[in-house]
């Protein structure tokens, strides 16, 4: 996933107070798109590695 669309998928997420979800599987389960527990770790290791990148660049 490139860094910006990961940084602005959080953000967007953020803005509309839908929280992070974690890699805990309540979020599967509560999420009403049903979206996969292997779907949100991918995002949560993007968003991680992006953040980090994008501290070392400041």
């Amino acid at each position: 996933m490139p860094i910006k669309r990961v940084l602005n998928m959080v953000k967007q997420m953020d803005d509309e107070g839908f929280g992070r979800c974690s890699n805990v599987t309540a979020c599967e389960a509560e999420c009403p798109k049903e979206i996969s527990v292997a779907n949100i770790a991918r995002l949560n290791r993007a968003y991680f590695s992006a953040a980090l990148g994008s501290e070392k660049k400041v």
